[in-house]
């Protein structure tokens, strides 16, 4: 079979021939429809991910999930495929607790692109967030494919307030049509940006904020929160990392957490299977309304290469199709 296959990390993955799969005991084998090019993906295939393996599970197919046809002719998203195959591939093979039917709705390149980002954004927000009706979310890094479902799953969720934050001009100014209420550029000194996050948290400061990017724009932030005098603050802010994108590290005063109600939480990838369960279904139940939009890029397994290179343009998650 074809698949975009990975000879080192750190290299751009190869449209060559690989081994097919064959199925074993509690596995199903499945014949791909799409896969989406997610960050997980690329960061997996460098190398820089706690999950990327060694030297010696090379060569592998890349791709952690897609959606594809079963044996039985059912259409589903899947996941996890077992090493060293992957998603993006004529064919794989995956547990068969890692199949969920995907709404008709849909189209394949719909469906493969929405869940990876979709997760990523519902369950910072509904889950380590614990969002509730009314509050204010602040999304760190907006500008993204995830980052704009984040502002969109932020009101469909119930928040009273959207604030979205991100460095592409144009695209952040395109987020008032998705919810957002107020918009932070984040392409300015470290000072100015700090005080920017301070109006808009205003008196009642930000309940929760998702933060894609970590590093200096962070720090902003918890400029932003940090309070210089004995006050009483009725809002608690929880922030809930879930990307670098501008860092791996931070400055962390201690006073940034000693003098107002913060809360550091990671997104924690690894949820109990019930709240993945409420995630996915709420996820296709949005997207298959259109209360939820997603823009896609469909592109040739053949061109996996060049697609790797090129990432995502103009917000458009990129859809390889074999």
């Amino acid at each position: 079979m074809h698949a975009a296959v990975l000879s080192a990390f750190g290299k751009l993955p190869r449209f060559a021939e690989f081994p097919d799969p064959v199925a074993g005991e509690g596995e199903a084998l499945v014949e791909v429809r799409a896969a989406a090019l997610n960050r997980v993906d690329r960061v997996r295939a460098a190398g820089d991910h706690y999950t990327s393996g060694s030297p010696d599970d090379l060569p592998l197919v890349c791709g952690l999930d897609g959606v594809g046809i079963s044996p039985d002719g059912g259409r589903f998203y899947f996941a996890l495929p077992r090493a060293p195959y992957g998603s993006m591939a004529e064919r794989t093979v995956v547990p068969n607790w890692m199949l969920a039917p995907m709404p008709s709705q849909l189209s394949d390149a719909e469906a493969a692109a929405l869940i990876n980002p979709g997760m990523a954004a519902y369950l910072p927000i509904a889950w380590r967030g614990r969002l509730v009706a009314g509050e204010t979310v602040l999304v760190l890094g907006a500008t993204g494919v995830t980052g704009r479902l984040a502002v969109q799953m932020a009101r469909l969720l119930g928040a009273g307030r959207v604030v979205a934050a991100g460095r592409d001009k144009k695209a952040l100014e395109s987020l008032t049509d998705l919810g957002a209420d107020a918009l932070i550029s984040l392409d300015r000194p470290q000072d100015e940006l700090s005080s920017a996050f301070a109006a808009e948290a205003g008196d009642d400061g930000f309940q929760v904020v998702v933060d894609y990017l970590w590093g200096a724009p962070t720090e902003a932030l918890l400029a932003a929160l940090t309070l210089h005098e004995f006050k009483a603050v009725e809002h608690e802010t929880r922030i809930v990392q879930v990307g670098d994108m501008a860092g791996p590290t931070l400055n962390l005063p201690a006073e940034a957490l000693r003098s107002a109600p913060v809360t550091l939480a990671g997104s924690a990838g690894s949820v109990p299977q019930e709240v993945r369960v409420e995630a996915f279904g709420k996820l296709c139940e949005f997207a298959a309304s259109g209360a939820l939009k997603l823009a896609v890029e469909e592109v040739p397994l053949a061109e996996a290469e060049e697609a790797w290179r090129r990432g995502d343009r103009d917000g458009r998650r990129q859809v390889l199709i074999p």
